[in-house]
């Protein structure tokens, strides 16, 4: 059974998208890189697609971090600060789970990314729930990035 992983959104199948991976044995986060070349404006953003999905448990969650040289050598900062990827965002009707990174250019020069740049890290963790809630129960999933 599979227990959590990425996998590549039908859409980019064949277009040379990696799976993310730790570059080093203590790395907590998945680098996770554009799919597709971006321009980013001065005080502007771009939905950044990566071609990928994530599956995991119901009590777990994924974590999109900016890359620090991005933030720092790049003037580039997630628009929502963290960005959460679901269990149940997998899968869903709209966009298959497809992980989209909304990049803002807090830098005065326009900032382009390259197809395969590694833009942001990912890091699963665990969750708790308050007494009488389960991970999993409830309302399923309507819509895709946003919802």
């Amino acid at each position: 059974m599979k227990q959590r992983g990425f996998e590549i959104v039908s859409a980019y199948v064949g277009a040379g998208v990696l799976l993310p991976e730790r570059k080093t044995g203590a790395s907590a986060g998945y680098d996770l890189a554009a799919a597709e070349a971006a321009e980013i404006p001065p005080h502007g953003f771009a939905m950044v697609p990566t071609g990928l999905k994530t599956y995991m448990q119901a009590d777990e969650v994924l974590l999109l971090y900016i890359r620090s040289s991005m933030a720092v050598k790049r003037q580039l900062m997630l628009m929502n600060g963290v960005a959460v990827i679901d269990a149940d965002y997998y899968g869903n009707a709209d966009n298959e789970g497809h992980i989209i990174i909304p990049l803002y250019n807090y830098g005065r020069e326009p900032v382009s990314i390259a197809a395969g740049e590694r833009i942001a890290q990912g890091i699963f963790h665990a969750y708790r729930t308050v007494d009488g809630d389960v991970a999993g129960a409830g309302v399923k999933r309507r819509g895709g990035f946003g919802s």
